[in-house]
């Protein structure tokens, strides 16, 4: 029940000791206002290194030619090596492998409709790059098998074309030229990650390889492994790096002849260092709070010292000791938890503040066409449930902090307390 005469005596100490209680509050806020901004941060750089890896799938690799660094099989360090649909063909047979696309790059060339022109980078690609890549249709459809059959001029663009070059028409069906080469518009894509931006023309690979007499040469291959461990992730990426070792005669302890990018593999040790970086943070930040929790049990206790006589009144008149131990308990709890409150709210406005600044930024680079760059750290903010929690934690601690110095005003004799100078 609420005993105004207790709240009356709590607020009058308070008064007596402005500076002591204002110190006290502040070791208390600061310690819960660290934990959030340590909290917040964190967030922010896990949040914004894991947006890295959205604009494709987790669990992608990529694999491009490269120089030997080791002679084998009669063959002299430094020989380029150079993919071919063979090696697409053999691995898209092989165990784990679930999406699979070869990459042929064209380049910029000009692109034109019309009186609008611009230039833009082309590169062609198979069916399942749309997956592997996390591309989006907005119009339209996508690159798929009967194109690649009988080698049609058709072209997916991306939307950043759509809207320099076509403005308020519908480009599916219209015609595109590519350099000097006419293509049939199917679909219009853009990606998740708007940072990426859409600013390429993706055609069928077995297109690109008539017109430019390619043969079978490819540049790169990308594909997606099934749901696997990070274990059975590295197998597959040994595996592959096995299996073009024998197609194109390198040693297989050659790292340099290809170049492989595990999305996956990285993706894991990305989080792992961000999982003990979290974990750093709360450790600091608990210490902190500590450290406040502290210094209200000492000035608790320095408050039943300076009060022991008046505490020996009080028992001579018949107070018991649990309403000793709960008149300090109160007055304990109350600064913990409305200097902790104070301490929450400012760190997490902060870190509110910070994030509501960094979209701002961001939709200004989106608006000036400012894309392309890695971000490193991204909405800042707290989880209002582990807020709370920590709140709560401070309120315990708080009346855990007063509940020693309660306990000796509690066993004071009234006596003794009467002698006390």
């Amino acid at each position: 029940m609420f005993d105004i005469d207790k709240w009356q005596e709590i607020f009058s100490t308070i008064r007596k000791n402005k500076l002591r209680t204002f110190l006290t509050g502040f070791a208390v806020a600061w310690g819960i206002f660290m934990l959030m901004v340590l909290l917040g941060s964190g967030n922010g750089l896990s949040n914004g290194v894991g947006s890295n890896f959205e604009s494709s799938a987790l669990n992608a690799m990529w694999i491009w030619s490269r120089e030997t660094s080791m002679p084998h099989s009669g063959f002299q360090s430094g020989r380029q090596i150079r993919f071919t649909l063979t090696d697409y063909e053999s691995l898209k047979e092989m165990d784990g492998v679930d999406k699979i696309s070869a990459r042929y790059w064209i380049g910029d060339r000009v692109y034109s409709f019309g009186s609008e022109y611009g230039n833009y980078t082309t590169q062609s690609c198979h069916p399942d790059y749309l997956d592997i890549e996390k591309l989006i249709i907005v119009n339209g459809r996508f690159i798929n098998e009967i194109d690649l059959e009988y080698n049609r001029k058709v072209i997916v663009i991306g939307d950043d074309i759509r809207k320099a070059l076509f403005k308020d028409v519908d480009p599916v069906g219209e015609i595109l030229r590519v350099g000097s080469v006419p293509f049939r518009v199917v679909g219009v894509y853009t990606e998740i990650d708007p940072r990426s931006g859409s600013r390429q023309g993706l055609i069928p690979i077995a297109t690109a390889q008539a017109l430019f007499n390619a043969g079978d040469r490819i540049h790169e291959i990308a594909l997606t492994t099934h749901d696997v461990t990070r274990t059975q992730s590295q197998q597959i990426e040994a595996d592959i790096r096995a299996m073009l070792a024998r197609n194109h005669r390198f040693h297989p302890d050659d790292q340099r002849a290809i170049g492989l990018y595990n999305s996956f593999d990285n993706y894991i040790q990305t989080m792992n260092i961000f999982s003990a970086i979290k974990m750093f943070v709360w450790l600091i930040g608990i210490g902190t709070l500590i450290a406040g929790i502290v210094g209200v049990s000492n000035i608790m206790l320095i408050v039943v010292k300076e009060r022991t006589k008046e505490i020996g009144v009080r028992k001579a008149l018949g107070a018991t000791p649990s309403s000793i131990v709960g008149l300090v308990l109160l007055e304990s709890v109350f600064i913990t938890a409305i200097a902790g409150y104070v301490g929450m709210f400012l760190g997490i406005s902060l870190m509110e503040g910070v994030n509501y600044m960094m979209v701002q930024q961001a939709q200004q680079a989106a608006a000036s066409s400012d894309v392309g760059q890695m971000t490193m750290f991204m909405n800042p903010t707290v989880d209002l449930r582990i807020a709370v929690s920590a709140m709560l934690l401070l309120v315990a601690a708080g009346a855990l902090a007063g509940y020693i110095p309660a306990k000796r005003a509690a066993s004071i004799k009234p006596i003794e307390a009467l002698r006390d100078e």
